[in-house]
């Protein structure tokens, strides 16, 4: 039963496990950055997501997908369409942080939690269906 369980999400679960070690990176990084350092919300949120999309991609590279390259242009073409999807989503984030934040006037920590869980399944169907999908 479980076998069969891990056979069918296989990449599921790992994603959803580094997922939510990425949503901790970004949203510790974020406090840092914006309660501690006091820094402005929106360079604290973009500073924060550089750091958690690095961590992620070699996460997901590694853990999640198992992706292997053999040659640079393949690796460089893998990396550069994570980090392209990567910015979609970062737009979303940092859109839905100003709305909630700056327009709305909501608890940042509650509008980063909405956000990271949105996040997080947009970059799943991204990263499984486009990015690291297996070629022939």
């Amino acid at each position: 039963m479980i076998k069969e369980l891990w056979s069918k999400y296989k990449d599921a679960i790992p994603y959803l496990f580094f997922g939510v070690l990425t949503t901790v990176v970004n949203y510790v990084a974020f406090a840092l950055l914006w309660r501690v350092l006091n820094m402005n919300s929106q360079i604290a949120n973009a500073i924060a997501y550089v750091i958690s999309v690095l961590f992620a991609y070699v996460t997901n590279k590694l853990w999640v997908f198992n992706s292997h390259t053999k040659t640079w242009k393949a690796f460089f073409q893998e990396m550069g369409s994570f980090f392209l999807f990567r910015g979609g989503s970062w737009v979303f984030d940092q859109g839905t942080m100003f709305i909630g934040m700056v327009l709305l006037h909501g608890n940042g920590f509650i509008v980063k939690i909405i956000a990271n869980v949105v996040v997080v399944l947009l970059n799943y169907i991204f990263s499984k269906f486009i990015i690291f999908r297996k070629r022939n």
